[in-house]
């Protein structure tokens, strides 16, 4: 390393960082990333990689995979399993155990071994889901699996390696806690202070799986796999199964499509055990798309919600006269359906689902008095659709809304159930699902299952998906959304641009603007990031006030006289944890569809011209 640089000149400021990584990465493949780098002399590059590590959350990890202390890679997974293995061996001193998964990306086995051989170091027992003592078998579960088993083996926590649906460069480390849902504060706080005081590889960690195969040998690593999986197809049958699935088509009735992804086995053996669907008697998936591959070879962004994603899967539909399409991303964790609407397919948006498992739901509940005696109640984040908190009002049924990620609905889902709340369900606008009998996180798998009972439902009754959103439209009124993001040059352009918001719009002493443009009159102001709320006795929000995040949600109305005096939008625009964007959610309400979508369009026209002005701020536009 001292001929390296003196070589090539490596910057002063880049040596300590360079040694470091050269010390404690002991993979080849990485180690030879940076040397290749330092060879090149890509300053700037090293520079990206070293300077920042990267940053533990209530999301866990998720990155690029390159070498690099920003990085997802062996060393980084490594340091945060043994900060996480230290802090829940101080949880749980006695008897501790943690599950353990992963998906079908690269390098997702052996971040998931590594993972495994921290917790077995310090003693704590692995409940592994994905267990082989092939090397070259790569067995996989769909992420839900881990907070599943978590509850059905009463672990103290949960790691499932996945990004979900991101890139295929990058990869990502969830991390639950032993009530089976996502870490909140302060967990992710401590945990990532553990990791800082447990960065150095312990000694022996880097034959990991050699640790793994011993453990397995001495009942310190268990393969779990089987026993949970059959339990959670009980627990799917015995939650889950409303009535029998009856189309009546005597044919394929519908499209399937795994994304590539881990669900395709998941899917048709949750369909056969519960529901007695078959794959080519009763649908058809796409078979290029079936096979796990982490190339994601047919598909831009492996992201059902993205234009394009399912177009091989609308393709097979319309060759084969089917007139429904239903999918799940890579990790199986989320949904998305597709319906025939004429001669024009409608994907039905996060919060169009939300709303027609709401409806079926609680008409189930209003069916049947075995269900349950408990009261009904439903969640969704704050930047999912308000339709459902018009419904709850008229219905007289408990509704909440959290802070977004299912980290929040879950948690917020557990306490409610501790208060003797029967929480039926849960969603996020992004496509994501939660039944809280199967596992308090979203779920692809089981709104597959409870979608495909609703859809034959209504069918039996002669009407579509489409046909009870109007029906909702016309019982509970009429919301249409319009959301996107800005794609940001660098993360600090999202705090400058919120910054930039607070001092056009809100003044010294704290008062608000009345008014968005000409077009809008302002009647509601939350900001969760300085911890404003306009409507609370002492202005303090609801929902937690996070300084490190940013966060405005406003409700507004026309200042054009409205036709009945109730138009109203709601938005939030937040800045993602994940992602360079700053994401944007406008829901209007007004009396017809054509109306409320004017709106919300018109609103989002004048946040681009009074607040993100992308030709100054350099943000470019995406929906």
């Amino acid at each position: 390393m001292k001929d390296l640089r003196a070589t090539f000149g490596l910057p002063a400021a880049l040596k300590s960082k360079v040694n470091l990584w050269l010390e404690q990465d002991q993979n080849a493949d990485t180690s030879l990333e940076i040397k290749q780098l330092i060879t090149s002399e890509n300053w700037p590059e090293l520079h990206k990689r070293l300077d920042n590590r990267i940053s533990f959350g209530t999301a866990g990890l998720r990155a690029r995979m390159e070498a690099g202390f920003s990085r997802m890679n062996l060393l980084t997974v490594l340091q945060a399993s043994q900060g996480l293995a230290a802090y829940i061996k101080e949880q749980f001193p006695i008897d501790a155990s943690v599950v353990i998964g992963h998906d079908h990306r690269y390098h997702s086995k052996e971040f998931a071994e590594i993972t495994a051989a921290a917790f077995i170091q310090l003693g704590i027992k692995v409940l592994y889901l994905c267990w082989s003592s092939d090397e070259n078998e790569n067995r996989l579960v769909h992420t839900p699996m881990v907070p599943f088993s978590i509850g059905l083996f009463g672990a103290s926590a949960g790691v499932m390696i996945t990004a979900s649906h991101n890139p295929k460069d990058d990869n990502g480390y969830k991390v639950y806690y032993s009530n089976g849902c996502q870490i909140i504060p302060p967990h992710d706080k401590l945990i990532a202070d553990k990791i800082l005081s447990n960065l150095e590889p312990r000694t022996g960690i880097w034959d990991y799986q050699k640790i793994i195969q011993e453990a397995h040998t001495a009942g310190k690593l268990s393969d779990v796999r089987q026993q949970a999986q059959s339990a959670y197809m009980e627990r799917l049958a015995s939650k889950l199964l409303y009535e029998r699935v009856v189309p009546g088509t005597g044919k394929p009735w519908f499209v399937y499509t795994p994304m590539h992804g881990v669900g395709s086995s998941i899917f048709e053996q949750a369909t056969q055990s519960a529901l007695g669907l078959r794959e080519g008697q009763d649908f058809l998936t796409v078979e290029a798309q079936k096979i796990p591959d982490p190339s994601f070879p047919t598909v831009s962004f492996p992201n059902p919600e993205e234009k394009g994603a399912l177009d091989m899967a609308l393709d097979l539909a319309k060759k084969k006269g089917i007139s429904l399409v239903i999918a799940n991303d890579p990790d199986a964790d989320r949904f998305s359906a597709a319906v025939l609407n004429g001669h024009e397919w409608h994907q039905l948006s996060g919060n169009e689902l939300g709303f027609l498992f709401t409806f079926f739901l609680w008409e189930v509940q209003q069916q049947s008095i075995s269900v349950t005696s408990k009261p009904f109640c439903v969640l969704n984040s704050t930047v999912s659709s308000q339709m459902i908190k018009s419904m709850a009002q008229m219905e007289g049924f408990h509704y909440e809304e959290t802070l977004t990620g299912f980290k929040w609905l879950g948690n917020r889902s557990r306490q409610l159930e501790e208060q003797g709340y029967f929480v039926s369900f849960a969603f996020e606008e992004a496509i994501g699902f939660m039944f809280p009998s199967i596992e308090n996180d979203k779920d692809g798998i089981s709104a597959a299952l409870v979608f495909l009972q609703m859809y034959s439902h209504y069918l039996k009754k002669g009407k579509t998906p489409l046909d009870m959103l109007k029906i909702g439209f016309q019982k509970y009124g009429v919301f249409k959304e319009y959301n996107g993001y800005y794609v940001v040059p660098e993360p600090a352009a999202t705090d400058k641009v919120f910054a930039d918001i607070r001092a056009s719009f809100v003044s010294a002493d704290g008062t608000y603007c009345q008014n968005l443009g000409t077009e809008f009159a302002v009647t509601y102001y939350r900001d969760l990031t300085t911890g404003f709320q306009s409507d609370t006795s002492n202005f303090v929000p609801v929902l937690p006030v996070d300084p490190s995040s940013q966060m405005l949600t406003l409700v507004v109305v026309p200042t054009r006289k409205s036709s009945d005096g109730s138009e109203t939008v709601r938005f939030t625009i937040r800045g993602s944890g994940t992602e360079p964007k700053l994401k944007v959610y406008i829901e209007a309400q007004s009396d017809t569809a054509q109306n409320a979508s004017h709106l919300a369009k018109l609103l989002w026209d004048v946040l681009r011209r009074e607040w993100f002005r992308p030709e100054v701020n350099g943000l470019t536009t995406q929906f």
